[in-house]
């Protein structure tokens, strides 16, 4: 458990494998899995919730890191710190895959990073996916001390230094964080490393997200915006990595009426729309060759537990987990 798996790559992991394969689109959920106005979420039957997301065939369960509140943002995810939350959930799912979207790298000291991860990663069998960030809440940023403009530098080092001490024993080190001699961080990830989803640019371009990550994971645009940038992303990862698949995922807010032939209209970060619409939209996204869908019910007008079973009867069944019959 404590020597590196530098034989296994990061895409053989049973979280990676259940999200993302070439053609295909799985869909998630982004705790928390309720509706409600202001920024909090009353957190309550997540767990229940979550079981019947599993159940029901969705891929992965999305876990945020707000480490503060800030009242522009409007969004406190779901409250609890991301690895205090996914080891609670750990312990009460078997197969899903446990997706953060997405670590703030620079906000957070990269040996507590790389332990918290590799923690979850080896006591869930390597169901995380590791999505990673460099902030966009600017009013994080003095509380810990650190520039906000420097942010896209910090997040390219993190990822460096993440790589180095999960696939190395006992690395020497000499870096702003400190000097790392004569001792290591354990226990070591399942693979060479948990799979790494860089969120959004992160401050960095294309090219490097699609040489130094395992995917991406960017924001919803109009519909033939997304297409031409999904078509970008593949053509850039095969430019840089001939024969290679990275895949390219979205989180999605949606408002899924009772009426399943409403036609959408947009909300923040996605659309109020019935089913019949969702499924058009999912497929036109597939068949761009997008591979994943996170659906955030924030902005919901009907209760969570209908819309859960609502897309779990009528739409995960054509968009199943790999893996799932």
């Amino acid at each position: 458990m404590l020597t590196p798996a530098t034989d296994r790559l990061p895409q053989t992991n049973p979280g990676y494998s259940r999200m993302f394969a070439p053609g295909r689109l799985t869909l998630g959920i982004l705790f928390a899995i309720e509706s409600y106005l202001g920024d909090a979420p009353t957190m309550t039957d997540q767990i229940r919730l979550a079981r019947q997301a599993e159940q029901a065939g969705f891929a992965a369960l999305g876990v945020r890191d707000v480490p503060l509140r800030d009242p522009s943002f409007g969004d406190l995810g779901q409250i609890y710190d991301p690895w205090t939350w996914l080891g609670y959930v750990a312990g009460q799912t078997s197969s899903i895959a446990l997706f953060t979207a997405a670590i703030v790298l620079p906000l957070r000291h990269p040996l507590h990073t790389a332990k918290s991860a590799a923690s979850i990663d080896r006591l869930t069998g390597g169901r995380l996916v590791l999505g990673i960030a460099s902030g966009d809440r600017a009013v994080e940023f003095p509380a810990f001390g650190v520039e906000h403009a420097q942010r896209g530098v910090l997040f390219r080092e993190q990822v460096a230094y993440l790589e180095t001490v999960w696939g190395n024993n006992y690395p020497k080190i000499e870096s702003p964080y400190g000097a790392l001699h004569d001792a290591d961080v354990v226990p070591k990830p399942v693979a060479r490393r948990p799979p790494l989803i860089v969120t959004g640019h992160s401050q960095q371009s294309i090219d490097w997200i699609a040489r130094k990550a395992d995917g991406w994971i960017t924001y919803p645009r109009r519909v033939d915006l997304q297409v031409e940038l999904i078509r970008q992303w593949h053509d850039t990862v095969e430019s840089v990595l001939p024969g290679s698949f990275k895949p390219f995922a979205q989180p999605y807010h949606i408002d899924l009426t009772a009426d399943p032939d409403v036609s959408p209209t947009p909300i923040h970060g996605g659309h109020r729309l019935g089913r019949s619409w969702l499924m058009r939209h999912l497929e036109a996204l597939e068949r761009a060759g997008a591979n994943h869908i996170l659906f955030n019910l924030k902005y919901g007008s009907r209760p969570a537990e209908a819309v859960l079973d609502e897309i779990a009867t009528h739409v995960v069944p054509r968009f199943p987990a790999l893996g799932i019959a």
